[in-house]
C-alpha cells in the first residue's frame, strides 16, 4: 500500500504528527485528501460529522473509549472503519477504581471532613480489602487491569460480562444476566463496562436491594450505567455501604444535587484518566494503528457499529 495520508483534526499536535510518521503515514491538514482521520475532540461529534462530509477517509480513530455521544449523534456508520481507545486507558482507570476502594475502606472521605482528632482503636470502622469479594462488571481494559491490582490485597474477584467468558485472575466469571446472583455476596461492585442501550441503568433499585448493607458501588465507566435516583434512595436508606463515583448521571453533577450531601458518597470529577495521562497512550496507539493501516493489518480498538462500542 502507498503511504497513507492521515489528517489530525480539528487541530494537530507535534506528538501526533510524529506518531503518524513513525507509523509510516504522512500527516496532512486536508481532511478532504486524507485516507484516515485522527479526531482528537471527544466532545464534538457534530464537528466530526461536518469534517467527514468532505472526506474520503476510510478509517477514523477516536480519542477515547467512551464513544456513546458519537453513536447518539449518528456519526458512526458501517461504511468506514472506526477505532477508539478501548483497553488503552484501562490501567489509569483501574488505578483510580482501586484508589476509591481504598479510600472508602479506610474511611478517608470521613477523616477529611473532620476538624479535630478522632480516637481510633476498638470499634473503628476502617478495614482492609483482604477477604472481600470484588465483583467487576465489565472485563475489558479497565476490568482486566484492575484484577492484578486487587489480587495482591487478598480479595476474591468475580467477573461479569456479556458472554460469561473467563476474566483472567477471577475466581469465576458470569454473564451479565446473572449479575443479581453475584452482587448478593459482593463487598465491592466495580462498574467498568461500556455505555450502550443494554447497559443503561444496569445498576438499578433491584440490584441495590440485593447488595449487602456494607457493600460499596464504584463507578469509573459511565454515569448512565447507574440509576442515580435509585442510588440516592439506597444511600439515604443506608441499604448499601456507599458509592464512590468518578462519573455521574447527570454529568457534570450540578451544585445542590443530593449526592454532594450524602456522607457515604465519594465523588471525583471524571479524572480517572485525564488528558495529560491519555496523550502518551493515544499517541502510541496512533503510531501502531497507522502502521497496521499502511500494511493492511487489522486495527487495534475496532468499534462494532452494530454493538455500540
Amino acid at each position: 500500500m502507498s503511504t497513507p495520508k492521515v489528517a489530525i483534526v480539528p487541530a494537530s499536535t507535534d506528538d501526533l504528527e510524529n506518531a503518524v510518521r513513525a507509523g509510516g503515514g504522512e500527516p496532512t491538514d486536508a481532511a478532504a485528501d486524507a485516507d484516515a482521520l485522527v479526531w482528537i475532540n471527544p466532545r464534538d461529534p457534530d464537528g466530526l460529522r461536518d469534517v467527514l462530509k468532505g472526506s474520503p477517509a476510510r478509517w477514523v480513530q477516536l480519542p477515547f473509549a467512551g464513544i456513546e455521544s458519537f453513536f447518539a449523534a449518528g456519526v458512526i456508520d458501517p461504511d468506514r472503519t472506526w477505532t477508539c481507545t478501548k483497553g488503552v486507558y484501562g490501567p489509569a482507570c483501574a488505578e483510580h477504581a482501586l484508589a476509591l476502594m481504598l479510600a472508602a475502606a479506610r474511611r478517608i472521605h470521613e477523616h477529611l471532613r473532620k476538624k479535630k482528632w478522632r480516637d481510633g482503636g476498638f470499634g473503628s470502622p476502617e478495614r482492609r480489602l483482604e477477604g472481600d469479594t470484588v465483583v467487576i462488571v465489565g472485563t475489558g481494559g479497565i476490568g482486566s487491569a484492575l484484577v492484578p491490582m486487587v489480587e495482591p490485597l487478598g480479595a476474591r474477584i468475580v467477573g461479569v460480562n456479556r458472554s460469561g467468558s473467563p476474566l483472567a485472575g477471577a475466581e469465576r466469571t458470569v454473564a451479565v444476566d446473572r449479575l443479581s446472583e453475584v452482587v448478593i455476596d459482593a463487598d465491592w461492585v466495580v462498574i467498568a463496562a461500556a455505555s450502550t442501550p443494554e447497559t443503561h441503568h444496569l445498576i438499578d433499585a433491584r440490584i441495590f436491594e440485593l447488595m449487602k448493607p456494607t457493600a460499596w458501588v464504584v463507578n469509573v465507566a459511565r454515569g448512565e450505567l447507574i440509576d442515580t435516583d435509585a442510588l440516592v434512595a439506597a444511600l439515604r436508606a443506608r441499604s448499601i455501604g456507599g458509592a464512590a463515583l468518578d462519573v455521574t448521571d447527570p454529568e457534570p453533577l450540578p451544585e445542590g444535587h443530593p449526592l454532594w450531601e450524602l456522607e457515604e458518597a465519594i465523588i471525583t470529577p471524571h479524572v480517572a484518566n485525564t488528558w495529560d495521562m491519555a496523550v502518551p497512550e493515544l499517541t502510541a496507539m496512533v503510531e501502531r494503528n497507522v502502521a497496521r493501516f499502511a500494511s493492511g493489518e487489522a486495527l487495534e480498538g475496532l468499534v462494532d457499529p452494530a454493538v455500540g462500542y
